[in-house]
């Protein structure tokens, strides 16, 4: 009886027009091949700009990536992972394709799955790792045997970036001789290396090319971008042991930074670099008036065609005087990079008390004839240092003057005679000149910029490399101080 209900029911249910089963392509989407899911969630991830992109970082007038950006992207490739299981089998891939570590307990995490994964014979997950970035706070270093065990379990790393976030100890033995210096650097260094971009600190006190050589003559031949910083100053002479360094040879490599010591800087001098195109430099010991920054520019700079220097300083000057009373030897800067096009420098620069009507872009090039290109680092941090120490109404833009003075300076035909473009590279200077309710006075302060700016004939443009407008600045404070007359 019962099942005769039941079949009376079903007919009754498939007769029925309003309740019979329509067929929806929608439900086809499970069954597409996994390459087109992997394509199509590549594309719901997708960053501002591809962390992956070697060629983006080459440059350093190129924005980095800012860590808020690398959360909102994680959080979307988490949600995506939790969708389904099929998902979150594609998803691993792109959830660890970028690791960004900002605290040591996120590096003991990932260590720790690296190794409960091979311990429970599963694959790792390491094998998807190609960027390992960490910058972490001073308090908040990671430990050196987690940062090891993520190494060993990542062997397709392209991109390595360590930027002083290992707590290492320096002043005794290495329970873990796994995690020695030596060991630490070389385990990146494997047969099949594919690093192309690799920013390295030294926690020795050893001077830098004594473990980072070894390492670099495995790795030359895809190496496209060097960064070498150092927690200490070595005590070794740079004239000793750069007689006693191997020449490394690095083919292909395009950018190199460097924040070390003028020992490194004369280690340095003698590799071979054939297609060095850029250069950042920032000295930790003032090494400028050093022999080993002279040594450097002399034997690489007529390769140049980007170059960023730290922040002018009135301690280089210093430097200067108490270790030569008599008149300082000009460095010739300029005549060791001829062929220079692009120079990148800070807005914390001091003003020269020994020439008072002109303040360089940076005190060892007051000038050049061949640039054509400037960019300013810190413009947003010198504003607000400079309302700070001169409080006056908001209105009031006399806060800035020295600041409009030095932008000013660049523009001296004697000084940069083919300069062409000036580029703000802060993005905190753009938003405060563009987001809600700008100041005024910082309005103004960029009207006199442009307007100096075009009587030179020079284009001035914000960290993107877009034109930086009248109109633009009109537009930001029409609405609120009533037309375009008070921001000239």
């Amino acid at each position: 009886m019962s099942s005769k209900v039941h079949a009376k029911r079903r007919n009754a249910f498939s007769d029925n027009p309003r309740t019979s089963f329509i067929h929806s392509p929608a439900l086809d989407l499970p069954y597409l091949p996994t390459e087109i899911w992997l394509m199509i969630l590549r594309e719901a991830t997708t960053m501002n700009s591809d962390p992956l992109d070697i060629s983006l970082g080459l440059s350093f007038l190129e924005t980095t990536c800012e860590v808020s950006e690398y959360h909102a992207s994680m959080k979307i490739k988490r949600d995506l992972s939790l969708v389904s299981k099929m998902w979150n089998k594609y998803m691993q891939e792109y959830l660890y394709e970028f690791v960004w570590i900002s605290r040591a307990s996120q590096a003991k995490a990932l260590a720790l799955t690296l190794l409960t994964q091979f311990i429970e014979g599963k694959p790792s997950s390491g094998n998807y790792i190609r960027r390992l970035h960490m910058e972490t706070p001073v308090l908040m270093r990671c430990a050196t045997d987690d940062i090891r065990t993520i190494l060993d379990y990542a062997p397709h790393l392209v991109i390595y970036s360590d930027h002083h976030s290992v707590r290492c100890m320096r002043y005794s033995e290495f329970i873990d001789v796994r995690c020695s210096p030596e060991q630490m650097v070389s385990v990146l260094a494997n047969s099949n290396s594919k690093l192309r971009k690799l920013s390295l600190t030294n926690y020795s006190d050893d001077p830098f090319p004594k473990h980072v050589s070894p390492l670099l003559r495995r790795t030359a031949a895809n190496l496209e971008y060097l960064e070498l910083s150092s927690s200490t100053i070595p005590l070794v002479s740079g004239h000793l042991f750069a007689s006693k360094s191997p020449i490394v040879s690095l083919p292909v490599l395009q950018s190199l930074k460097l924040t070390l010591d003028n020992t490194t800087f004369a280690v340095l001098a003698a590799w071979d670099m054939p297609n060095l195109r850029n250069v950042s430099v920032v000295s930790s010991d003032f090494g400028y008036a050093g022999p080993g920054f002279a040594y450097f520019f002399a034997a690489h700079g007529k390769k140049l065609h980007q170059l960023e220097l730290g922040h002018s300083s009135s301690l280089v000057v210093e430097h200067y005087l108490s270790l030569h009373p008599r008149p300082v030897q000009h460095i010739p800067l300029a005549e060791w990079c001829p062929n220079l096009k692009e120079f990148i420098c800070s807005a914390d620069a001091e003003w020269s008390w020994q020439n008072p009507d002109w303040i360089a872009p940076h005190v060892l090039l007051p000038g050049h004839k061949s640039l054509e290109f400037i960019g300013i680092r810190d413009i947003d941090k010198r504003l607000m240092d400079d309302a700070y120490a001169f409080p006056a109404d908001r209105e009031d833009e006399a806060p800035f003057f020295p600041l409009v003075e030095q932008i000013s300076s660049l523009l001296f035909n004697d000084a940069f005679p083919s300069l062409r473009y000036i580029r703000d590279l802060s993005r905190g200077s753009h938003s405060m000149r563009v987001g809600q309710r700008p100041e005024t006075r910082i309005l103004k302060f960029w009207a006199k910029i442009l307007a100096r700016c075009g009587e030179r004939q020079v284009w001035l443009e914000d960290f993107r490399g877009v034109n930086i407008t009248l109109r633009d600045l009109k537009r930001a404070g029409l609405d609120r101080i009533g037309g375009a007359d008070t921001l000239v």
